[in-house]
C-alpha cells in the first residue's frame, strides 16, 4: 500500500495531529499529484456536470501548477502532451502550446 501512495504520508498531510484542519483542506477541493515513472500526471480536475468554461479554467490552473512544480535542472520540453477524459472515456487531446505559454505567463 505504501508504494502505491495508498498510506496516510507526511508530507502530503495526511498524517497531522490538527484532524479538522486536514479535513478542511480536503473539503476545500486541493489536488494532489505525482508523475508515474513515465513522467504520466493523473488528476481530477472536475466533474461531468462543470460548465465547459470552469474544466478549461481546472485545467489552466492544473497545467500552471505542473508548471510551478517542474524541477529546476529539467531540460528540454517539460511538458509534451496534454489530453482529458472521463473516468472511463475516450481521451480529448488538447494542444499544448497554449497552455503551456499561459501557464509560463501565470507563473512569472
Amino acid at each position: 500500500l505504501g508504494p502505491r501512495g495508498l498510506m496516510p504520508n507526511p508530507k502530503l498531510g495526511t498524517v497531522t495531529p490538527d484532524v479538522t484542519a486536514a479535513v478542511q483542506s480536503a473539503k476545500a477541493g486541493s489536488v494532489e499529484f505525482r508523475a508515474e515513472k513515465a513522467g504520466i500526471v493523473h488528476a481530477g480536475i472536475g466533474k461531468a456536470s462543470f460548465s465547459d468554461d470552469a474544466i478549461a479554467e481546472n485545467v489552466r490552473a492544473f497545467v500552471g501548477a505542473i508548471m510551478r512544480a517542474k524541477p529546476s535542472g529539467a531540460k528540454g520540453t517539460y511538458l509534451q502532451r496534454v489530453a482529458i477524459s472521463s473516468t472511463m472515456g475516450p481521451s480529448l487531446k488538447l494542444d499544448v502550446g497554449p497552455l503551456s505559454t499561459e501557464a509560463g505567463e501565470a507563473s512569472a
